[in-house]
């Protein structure tokens, strides 16, 4: 291993065995984990970028037993830098990854996914250790997960969402009911199958976490069935790239006015990429679409060609994945990734199940303090 910093003393070089990495020496200021940058409790930073010179750069560099010592001029101030550290956090290589690139922690799946649906025992998750930490990355790798194991009380969701976070409250209140009967006396409780969709997505932000617990149980079909948006995407983007792109390029517009006082509305793409290509978000709800505006004239012929084409690829059988909840059953899913529908009913019976919403922040903070944990440990 070696170090080596250009003559301005702009940008240092670490050179490991498993790769060189360079660091400007604005960012190695700016990043320090002193304590007079950092708090120690919480890692905040106790300084603005105005506190650092603009003219900060690097005097002199070396590697001792610690890690690479560095002295910032003209603050002329020493800080050690973990070795480990600055390659876990190195940047400039992402510039080459492709658009619609995903993070290493995703797992695309489709139909096949049908033999292992991640399961999980709800009296196992409120347990903690080993279970709820597999459960967490799970949700994280595929989107979501089914929970069985829980009781049939009303309310009995909220456990769930207390493993990772807080409900989301919204027009709907804290939860909402959704109660078919089969040969109903009201239409509204109709036993039609949904086609696969995202919920909510006429919010701005939306709800990033759904879960769904079931109560009663005693009609025939109703199966659950989910899809994953980002492998459907995907599956776009290898079919027709010009397809993709004109989907994650223009907005649609989604809107909701059911109930007096309520107009909910947001403009966002169906397939939403970050600023540097990553795949963050796919919004799909036929029934929330409202008049699409925002894509060119010379262009919407396409738009709605690729509207079209991955409409047909959350539809085939070949990318669902299904399964029955009973009374105590449970799923979550990530609304910013994964579709969820229902199968059509028949015969006699009732189905009665909860539904609230929450946010993921929560359980990428659950995960990342449970990975941080397993590392302490091993140290």
């Amino acid at each position: 291993m070696k170090i080596q910093v250009d003559d301005a003393g702009n940008v240092l070089t670490l050179t490991r065995e498993n790769g060189t990495y360079q660091f400007h020496a604005i960012w190695l200021r700016d990043n320090a984990q002193d304590a007079d940058t950092r708090a120690p409790g919480n890692g905040q930073r106790l300084i603005a970028l105005r506190d650092i010179p603009a003219a900060t750069h690097i005097s002199d560099a070396r590697l001792d037993a610690n890690g690479v010592v560095i002295t910032f001029a003209p603050e002329e101030k020493t800080v050690v830098f973990d070795v480990a550290w600055l390659t876990q956090h190195a940047y400039g290589a992402q510039s080459d990854r492709p658009r619609g690139w995903l993070g290493d922690d995703v797992s695309l799946w489709d139909a096949k996914l049908q033999e292992q649906v991640p399961t999980w025992s709800l009296p196992a998750l409120e347990d903690g250790g080993s279970d709820l930490k597999s459960w967490v990355e799970d949700v994280t790798a595929y989107g979501f997960g089914k929970i069985t194991g829980g009781p049939t009380d009303e309310g009995a969701l909220f456990r769930i969402v207390d493993l990772f976070g807080y409900v989301r409250e919204t027009n709907y209140g804290r939860h909402f009911e959704v109660r078919t009967e089969v040969n109903p006396t009201n239409l509204a409780f109709t036993g039609l199958g949904l086609q696969a969709h995202t919920d909510n997505p006429y919010r701005d932000p939306v709800p990033t976490v759904q879960v769904l617990y079931c109560l009663e149980s005693s009609a025939t079909g109703g199966e659950n069935m989910v899809v994953d948006g980002f492998a459907a995407a995907h599956r776009l983007k290898d079919e027709n790239p010009a397809y993709f792109d004109v989907l994650a390029n223009h907005c649609a517009r989604f809107e909701y006015s059911g109930e007096d006082g309520v107009c909910l509305t947001s403009r966002r793409p169906l397939i939403e990429l970050a600023p540097d290509g990553e795949l963050i978000g796919v919004r799909f709800n036929n029934r929330s679409l409202g008049a699409v505006t925002d894509v060119p004239f010379d262009q919407m012929e396409l738009w709605y060609a690729a509207y079209r084409r991955l409409g047909e690829i959350i539809d085939d059988p070949a990318m669902e994945v299904t399964f029955r909840l009973e009374p105590g059953d449970a799923f979550i899913v990530d609304n910013t990734r994964v579709l969820h529908a229902r199968k059509a009913y028949s015969g006699t019976g009732t189905r009665w199940l909860q539904g609230c919403y929450a946010d993921k922040d929560g359980l990428r903070s659950l995960r990342d303090a449970m990975r941080r944990a397993t590392l302490e440990a091993a140290e």
